[in-house]
């Protein structure tokens, strides 16, 4: 059954900015990531599915709800964390969350300055939340950290306790301690039922908690795939280095998909599958090898043979562009 459900979304901002044709399906209690560098379109999708903007084509749709007929219902039943985030600054922490619980019609979050969960009942899920990710809920917005801001902004996503979860990259601005604590957070999320939609520029997140992975370039998806697909996948990462500058330089002579190259150190570090591998061993075999090791093959280095060859594909002698840089 699928959750959320996007159909030949487009957006053209002009200049090759937006998304096109873009098409995706995140099926109920799974979690799907979403990966693409800077421009590529994910925040634009996301804005779709809470009903900020306005498709020239195509459809967004939660429940099997229009995000944009619907968006003043879907904004409170949907938990949004958003990649940058603007408080009223002169608000406490306390006011803020008060603020959105009357906005998304909950019970009373504080009895007797203390807090209580979403229903009223008891302190059981608020209360985990507060104990998770700690803060002085007292404190003027303007006073807090960037850190300290970005745990309101979880607390604030996760504290109505919905079904589906639409988070921008979430731990931004978090340290690696409350990074690790949000991924264990995540983990148990999903093993309750929440479907959750999740934009992240850290492999090592995506990684962890996603059951299906999307690669999103120049507004289009150009790869949608498994957890499962990616762990099977016929590939492998081998680190050479050479005894010498002449064997360093007959063996980059050879067509394999080099993701490094030091010359002076006379190291490489190349990705291969079945057929390379075979390419591989009577090349070496006739060179001077110092060393050479095995490297785990990861969702990073998917990734990057993904985009090295789609900008090989796409390269032209009067428009040729290259990746650079990392993911966010």
């Amino acid at each position: 059954m699928s959750v959320i459900d996007i159909r030949n979304l487009t957006k053209d901002y002009g200049k090759g900015r937006g998304v096109f044709d873009l098409s995706l399906h995140v099926d109920k209690g799974i979690c799907y990531g979403f990966l693409g560098p800077n421009g590529a379109g994910k925040t634009t999708t996301i804005r779709h599915l809470m009903g900020f903007s306005k498709p020239q084509k195509g459809e967004a749709e939660i429940w099997a709800m229009n995000c944009r007929k619907h968006a003043a219902e879907l904004k409170g039943l949907v938990g949004y964390l958003p990649g940058e985030i603007a408080f009223p600054k002169m608000m406490t922490g306390r006011r803020f969350l008060e603020y959105m619980r009357r906005m998304r019609r909950m019970e009373k979050m504080f009895r007797r300055g203390k807090p209580v969960s979403p229903s009223g009942e008891g302190t059981d899920y608020f209360t985990r939340l507060l104990t998770l990710f700690p803060l002085d809920i007292n404190m003027r917005i303007h006073d807090m950290s960037i850190g300290e801001r970005r745990k309101l902004a979880v607390i604030t996503a996760f504290m109505h306790d919905p079904d589906v979860l639409i988070l921008d990259e979430p731990t931004s601005g978090l340290d690696p301690v409350m990074q690790e604590v949000f991924i264990d957070f995540i983990r148990s999320e999903k093993k309750r039922g929440k479907t959750i939609l999740l934009s992240s520029h850290i492999f090592h997140e995506v990684d962890a908690v996603c059951d299906r992975i999307a690669i999103i370039k120049d507004g289009r998806i150009v790869a949608d795939f498994s957890a499962e697909e990616l762990k099977e996948q016929k590939q492998w990462i081998y680190k050479v280095s050479f005894e010498t500058e002449r064997d360093f330089n007959r063996f980059v002579e050879n067509d394999f998909l080099f993701t490094n190259q030091d010359p002076r150190q006379r190291t490489v570090r190349f990705m291969v599958d079945m057929d390379g591998l075979n390419r591989m061993i009577p090349i070496l075999s006739g060179l001077n090898v110092a060393d050479i090791s095995e490297i785990p093959y990861t969702l990073e280095d998917h990734f990057m043979k993904f985009y090295r060859e789609e900008d090989e594909a796409s390269k032209e002698p009067d428009n040729a562009t290259e990746f650079q840089g990392g993911v966010s």
